[in-house]
């Protein structure tokens, strides 16, 4: 037995020195110019999205205040908590396809009275309407979030959409008003972000982007944008990189809107039938996953050139509305739920799409991800009175310095790996002036197998130290789980250094980090 477990041994220590070897340190240079500030950072960049989908908003954020598990109002606290503390800025409700056919009388009023109706768009399930709107607007306000509300344009009409945020937003002595004040609040909601319909090419209504332009244009004479209702006005925009929608809409009806919503989610394999696993993967799955994450970069490019035609001023905001991961649902779970589990290799795809955000900000004003409990790409997950904060979840947290940040322009050119067949830059990067006049650097190293030496020029900055932190771990999948402390978390990161005017940084593979210039 001796023998067995020293023959053992050895053999584990030859395995790790033969990964050891296997894995190299990559070379880059960047050039920080920190003389040519660039567009502001908007925190909005860093939204969520909640729809009534699966175990996203009931037991993810709506337990009721009857429950066992700790709650303010029937809202979980442990959840709140969570998304309080990375400064989440605004949460985008109640859907998505469900925004389309949802009814928003159902939610108002006395929960026992409220209707239940099927979620035909989610897996069937009953919808009680006990979250409705004086519920998500508890929700984002014990969040310290803003609201963003998306109304019903494919089933529904301008009156109903008119009534809705009168019943919001209204402050003086009219019906609407007197019945929200009946039903609890006596003052109007803040309401500053409203979207005109969801993905009307598609589950919102069928539309061609000609026939959604006119509907959007027949709601806007009555949504009444005024002091009481200073909402910015969000057109449904594009699906990927379906550009001519972006064009006939902002061509046709942009002068009537604030922005203009893009969607686009990372598929691994592509194909909606066969998505890919969520744990489990190799490591060609993850060169796939971060080749299609990518394309948002070019996606964005496309859909901004085509606003900069329409709208040279810049008037209209860009806002990637729904965007993460989607793979294939975990075995056992209803496939109309969307839940999937969370790895390290969606908390560094995370901040590679922060790292394309960042560079585009003069147009992208907002992002929501897709979703923020229990549903696809998730920041944080819920098994009874348990959570578990994903990987995700610790990468918008450590971005949180780039909120309200300004973008500061940072050349660089990371070497092109080959991982398992898909072609992609090892790593890609960001830089901004925090709001606290530090400098910030973020990387997201995307090669599963190579660290990366970066040494940054740092120009006419004037720095003495860095300091920051780092979230990798050994496992391509590894992630955290329910009852035990995270093992994808970040964690201080030591390996920075300043000499003269040269920043470097050595950055394990698979990994994200955020540093501070002092």
């Amino acid at each position: 037995m001796a023998m067995a477990k020293t023959f053992l041994g050895a053999a584990v220590a030859l395995l790790a020195m033969a990964a050891s070897a296997q894995a190299g340190e990559l070379s880059a240079t960047a050039t920080l110019k920190a003389d040519q500030p660039g567009a502001p950072i908007s925190r909005y960049i860093y939204g969520q999205f909640s729809e009534h989908l699966g175990a996203g908003i009931y037991d993810g954020v709506w337990v009721g205040p009857d429950s066992k598990i700790p709650n303010v109002r029937g809202i979980r606290s442990d959840v709140v908590a969570a998304l309080k503390d990375a400064k989440v800025p605004v949460i985008r409700w109640p859907g998505g396809c469900f925004a389309d056919e949802y009814r928003w009388r159902d939610g108002i009023g006395p929960r026992d009275k409220r209707p239940s109706r099927k979620n035909n768009w989610w897996g069937g399930s009953p919808e009680t309407n006990a979250f409705g709107t004086h519920e998500f607007m508890d929700f984002a306000d014990q969040v310290g979030a803003d609201a963003y509300v998306s109304i019903n344009v494919g089933s529904s009409d301008p009156t109903e959409m008119r009534e809705w945020i009168e019943y919001m937003t209204s402050p003086g002595d009219d019906t609407l008003a007197q019945e929200r004040r009946a039903n609890g609040r006596d003052k109007p909601f803040k309401v500053p972000f409203i979207g005109i319909g969801n993905e009307s090419w598609g589950c919102g209504g069928e539309m061609t982007p000609e026939y959604y332009a006119n509907e959007y244009r027949r709601f806007s004479a009555f949504f009444h944008k005024n002091a009481d209702n200073p909402a910015v006005r969000i057109g449904s925009g594009a699906n990927a990189s379906d550009t001519n929608w972006t064009d006939v809409v902002t061509k046709n009806a942009g002068r009537f809107m604030d922005a203009i919503s893009l969607h686009y989610y990372t598929l691994p394999t592509g194909n909606w039938d066969k998505k890919g696993a969520a744990t489990g993967f190799d490591k060609a799955a993850w060169g796939q996953t971060f080749s299609r994450t990518l394309k948002m970069d070019e996606i964005l490019q496309k859909h901004i050139a085509v606003m900069d035609k329409n709208d040279p001023k810049k008037r209209i905001g860009l806002y990637v509305d729904e965007w993460g991961t989607w793979y294939d649902v975990e075995p056992g779970t209803n496939p109309g739920h969307l839940y999937q589990l969370n790895t390290l290799r969606d908390g560094v795809l995370a901040a590679a799409n922060f790292n394309i955000f960042h560079r585009y900000t003069e147009r992208v004003k907002m992002t929501n991800i897709a979703q923020t409990i229990n549903v696809l790409q998730a920041m944080i997950l819920t098994q009874g009175d348990k959570i578990v904060l994903t990987p995700t979840y610790y990468a918008y947290k450590m971005y949180v310095p780039f909120q309200d940040s300004t973008a500061i322009p940072l050349d660089v050119t990371a070497p092109e790996i080959d991982v398992a067949g898909a072609k992609i830059p090892a790593f890609n990067a960001s830089a901004a002036k925090g709001k606290d006049g530090k400098t910030y650097v973020a990387v997201a190293n995307m090669s599963p197998d190579d660290g990366v030496k970066l040494s940054v020029a740092l120009g006419g900055l004037k720095a003495k130290s860095v300091s920051g932190q780092v979230m990798t771990a050994d496992k391509m999948d590894a992630m955290n789980a329910f009852g035990a402390k995270p093992t994808v978390a970040p964690v201080p990161f030591k390996g920075g250094k300043i000499a003269g005017d040269t920043l470097t940084l050595s950055i394990p593979a698979k990994s994200v980090v955020v540093v501070a210039l002092d």
